[in-house]
């Protein structure tokens, strides 16, 4: 059972008019009666052991005074829990459609019933906060490999009760909500959707031999219009209400068949935010993007805002290395603000990279490529098998588990057994000329590579796990220099044998993690394909009642 169902189990109970037989050191109905309502609470409060939710804390903070006895304050809490609804999260959750019955019922109740409702309604705040500020979902429970602390509660329940106080419940959410950028971003871009999604549908278009291109004339561009209307371009159209009721058109266009220069600008405009070439034709996984119903890209920004919340916060000046693995991007915030980003090649879905919080501490330069068990197991074993002269042509030497050089001819290859296999330096080698390296338990680390050219495509999950980065040499000496290193990687490369490990004065922090909804540079949020098949599971946990 997860933490937030035994919330919500623990809540009900609570919500319930307990009595003497049922909980012998609580206030039973006369005493309620004789006591002031402070004294109640005090009593209630003081018989809870739920540890999960700060909340003899929280009426610690009060003083033991109730908080939920006049009909403002719950309204104003009510409104703030439905605003969750832009987040993600779902309003019911926090019983925010019930709160304001429960409130009037217990006021009709005596003091016992009020008591449990301020402890109900602080229950459902508490549990909000909770959410809001590290995530509905434990994401142990729904990321494979996860190995990351879940972020620490990030709120002083002074402000919490200060805002309070000042009838400012909404205060108090904004208080808790990830403050980044991109956070601000894909929940302006959830709250967008929605209002897109309440206009209504339009047709599909339809899968056709030759690719729409600008230029062209016929019946399918003025789908192609109406898809980029339902998408929000709705300048698109031309004013007919009879015929297109759901969008709220702007301007009248001459020809609606024809696929003009500002069609163009918009199927560009479309395709940046998909993922997709930014070429302005519209073949096959454009006319896919295109005709994704707008509930599927909602369910999207759902699930990424609640990734959102797992991510720690970092501070603006802060150096730091970001891996945007479903992004295929790095991006490297330096000590002096300036950005440096990248392409980048990552795990295929047989073989997926995962998220990681670390710190890059060395570089490898001129590296060997000890190939790891599963590769070997997997990929050059068979061709070793159907190819003896595969080992020398790579390069690739026979090693005992002690590091011996072995004669590969004399390997039963059908049964190798503790052998490594190990490609030596140079220009065939898979690492390329440098590795970036940093702890973690999944031997993960960002390095060159010779094969340039996987950079040009645009879906690039086509590593063994690990992270290949475009440019990787002027990175690496961008993190020479910001990190206090006396040394210029050109030099090490002329004048290190194989395998020099190069420390850095300095740790700088890396993340990898996998976010198919993301805002760009631009501030637009992109929507990319869920290559390891993450989001079903996650939309699920979220969707879960607590």
């Amino acid at each position: 059972m997860n933490e937030t169902t035994l919330i919500r189990r623990w809540a009900i109970g609570m919500a319930l008019c307990l009595t003497l037989t049922q909980a012998p050191h609580l206030v039973n109905s006369a005493q309620a009666e004789t006591g002031s309502l402070e004294q109640v609470l005090a009593q209630q409060t003081k018989a809870q052991t739920n540890a999960l939710l700060p909340i003899k804390d929280f009426y610690q903070q009060l003083n033991q005074q109730p908080a939920w006895q006049d009909v403002t304050h719950v309204e104003a809490l009510v409104k703030a829990l439905n605003s969750l609804e832009d987040d993600g999260l779902n309003p019911e959750d926090y019983d925010a459609d019930s709160l304001l019955d429960a409130f009037q019922a217990s006021q009709q109740a005596g003091k016992l019933a009020q008591a449990d409702f301020d402890i109900q309604a602080t229950t459902a705040l508490l549990l909000a906060l909770e959410h809001l500020s590290r995530g509905k979902v434990n994401p142990n429970e729904v990321e494979p490999k996860w190995d990351i602390p879940r972020p620490e509660r990030r709120y002083s329940l002074l402000r919490i009760t200060h805002a309070l106080e000042n009838n400012d419940i909404q205060g108090a959410l904004d208080y808790v909500r990830p403050s980044s950028s991109e956070y601000a971003q894909l929940r302006e871009a959830l709250r967008h959707y929605r209002t897109l999604a309440e206009k209504g549908s339009v047709p599909y278009l339809a899968g056709r031999e030759e690719a729409l291109r600008p230029g062209d004339t016929h019946e399918d561009v003025q789908i192609l219009r109406q898809r980029l209307a339902y998408w929000g371009d709705a300048n698109l159209l031309a004013a007919d209400s009879n015929a297109y009721p759901m969008i709220g058109v702007q301007s009248a266009i001459s020809d609606q068949r024809t696929y003009d220069a500002e069609l163009e600008r918009a199927v560009r405009r479309f395709q940046r935010r998909h993922q997709l070439q930014e070429d302005g034709v519209v073949g096959e996984r454009t006319r896919l993007a295109l005709n994704t119903p707008l509930s599927s890209r909602i369910d999207q920004l759902r699930v990424n805002l609640e990734r959102a919340r797992w991510i720690k916060p970092t501070q603006t000046d802060e150096p730091r290395v970001w891996v945007d693995i479903a992004g295929y991007r790095l991006h490297y915030t330096r000590p002096n603000g300036e950005h440096w980003d990248a392409r980048v090649v990552v795990g295929t879905p047989r073989r997926e990279t995962p998220i990681i919080h670390s710190a890059i501490s060395h570089l490898t330069v001129n590296p060997s490529w000890t190939i790891p068990p599963t590769i070997m197991r997997e990929d050059v074993l068979p061709q070793v098998r159907r190819d003896p002269g595969y080992l020398a042509r790579r390069n690739i030497q026979v090693l005992s588990s002690s590091g011996e050089r072995l004669d590969a001819d004399a390997i039963d290859w059908q049964r190798p057994g503790a052998v490594m296999l190990r490609q030596v330096s140079g220009g065939g080698n898979p690492l390329g000329r440098v590795v970036v390296r940093f702890p973690n338990s999944e031997m993960i680390y960002l390095h060159d590579t010779p094969a340039r050219g996987l950079f040009q495509r645009d879906q690039r999950a086509l590593s063994s796990g690990c992270v290949r980065v475009e440019g990787v040499m002027e990175f690496a000496q961008l993190l020479l220099q910001d990190s206090g290193s006396r040394y210029q990687l050109s030099s090490l490369l002329s004048s290190s044998g194989s395998d020099r490990n190069v420390n850095l004065p300095q740790r700088i922090p890396v993340a990898l993690h996998y976010l198919t909804a993301w805002p760009n540079a631009q501030g637009e949020v992109e929507f990319r394909d869920d290559i390891y098949r993450r989001d079903a599971r996650l939309l699920a946990a979220l969707s879960q009642a607590v």
